[in-house]
């Protein structure tokens, strides 16, 4: 077990609750790093991300959401964690009628992206990512009472180029709109976790470029491990 996050003697089982089928790798490769110990559960509907992106997240799709969590949790699930950000909005609602932990895979990204200043760039890859992502970042910052600045570069094309198995150009994208946000932003945050592969043999930034898998897992097993009152 890594030392970065210790597993309870009773190694938890996480259902992953997934919107698109690039997100199974990076989030499993994730656990494997972070948290081998766990056991994973995986469930996947591809057909909810294109109604989230005509309509958001309206009380159908919502509904939806919490059958897919329903599920991990009747097969055995101690927490689940969703790993698209576009259903991250839902998580108060969906959280309120089960008793496991649901985590998104964002909010602790996001809360750390506030440590590091007030420009913020956000890119994504889905077109319903990118201003949920900056809304959400939005609300922290509130929270907190910070005032920041979103700059948001939502790039469809890399998106395609990974459904359609061009992981290079895919990569490529991501990197130039990295490039492109960095001068005018503190830090820069990649909005879903299949977007995290493109740091994958890239060059050093100057400034921080933060990725969901490793913190959300953090924030899940912070969640198991707390004391119960």
């Amino acid at each position: 077990m890594s030392a970065t996050q210790p597993v309870p003697a009773s190694a938890p089982v996480i259902g992953l609750v997934h919107a698109t089928l690039a997100a199974v790798q990076p989030m499993v490769a994730a656990f494997r790093r972070h948290a081998p110990d766990v056991t994973l559960l995986h469930f996947l509907d591809e057909g909810l991300l294109p109604l989230v992106n005509r309509s958001g997240l309206t009380p159908a799709t919502v509904g939806e959401l919490e059958r897919l969590v329903e599920r991990a949790a009747a097969s055995g699930a101690t927490g689940v964690l969703l790993t698209c950000s576009a259903y991250s909005p839902a998580v108060p609602e969906v959280q309120s009628h089960f008793a496991i932990p649901v985590v998104s895979v964002d909010e602790a990204m996001l809360r750390r992206a506030l440590e590091h200043g007030a420009r913020i760039g956000v890119v994504a890859t889905v077109e319903a990512a990118g201003p949920t992502t900056a809304n959400l970042l939005r609300d922290y910052a509130i929270e907190v009472g910070r005032t920041i600045e979103v700059s948001v570069r939502v790039v469809a094309e890399a998106f395609a180029a990974l459904k359609s198995g061009d992981e290079e150009r895919h990569d490529a994208l991501v990197r130039e709109q990295i490039v492109a946000l960095l001068p005018a932003c503190d830090v820069v945050v990649l909005a879903q976790i299949s977007i995290a592969r493109a740091l994958t043999g890239a060059p050093a930034y100057a400034k921080p470029v933060l990725t969901s898998p490793e913190v959300s897992i953090r924030a899940l097993l912070s969640r198991l491990l707390a004391p119960v009152a």
